[in-house]
């Protein structure tokens, strides 16, 4: 069921209003039934252009239905399954585009702009929480590449290390060798 059509047993706001000052004496009720009913009371310029939408949308109705025509002449022998989804589905979707949403371009009322703008930074916000988690996660594969490096790295470092203390364990028994030479030499 649509929202915006008016159901045949609910009670608009005009008929309420209506009831209203009928009771507090306001209007009568003759006055009431002696409003003419007819839809161009209101204005013959709205009469225009509801005329005019008709026209517009019949023309474009008729401006698709001589573009398939001419789709169908030009490609009369094509009637494969494959060419015909392809064009049937550009139809329908030229079909829905040209039909407004809801039948409507309601505006956002007034009372409720702040709320767009408060959900519109939650939105913006939110997108950059999303890309922040998603680079994430798209570097946690290269991690395992990361710590392979950093073993491999402190494997290196420690062997150097156990190098160096080779060395100078090595030239600490050099010069306390040295050392003991020439004392020796100076004695003698």
């Amino acid at each position: 069921m649509n929202p915006w059509n008016i159901a045949p047993y609910s009670v608009t706001p005009v008929a309420s209003l209506l009831t209203r000052c009928v009771a507090s004496g306001v209007l009568s009720q003759e006055d009431v039934d002696s409003v003419p009913r007819e839809p161009h009371v209101f204005s013959p310029h709205l009469l225009e252009a509801e005329q005019l939408i008709t026209m517009e949308r019949e023309l474009d109705k008729i401006n698709l239905e001589m573009e398939l025509l001419k789709l169908e002449k030009e490609s009369a022998d094509v009637t494969h399954k494959f060419y015909l989804s392809k064009w049937g589905c550009s139809m329908y979707l030229r079909r829905r585009l040209m039909k407004p949403l809801c039948q409507t371009n309601l505006p956002v009322e007034a009372d409720l702009h702040r709320y767009v703008v408060e959900v519109m930074r939650m939105v913006v916000e939110f997108i950059e929480n999303l890309e922040a988690k998603i680079s994430t996660v798209r570097s946690i594969p290269t991690i395992d590449d990361s710590m392979s490096n950093l073993n491999n790295g402190i494997a290196q470092l420690l062997a150097q290390v156990t190098e160096v203390e080779r060395l100078s364990k090595q030239i600490l028994q050099w010069r306390s060798q040295n050392s003991s030479t020439s004392i020796n030499d100076i004695t003698t």
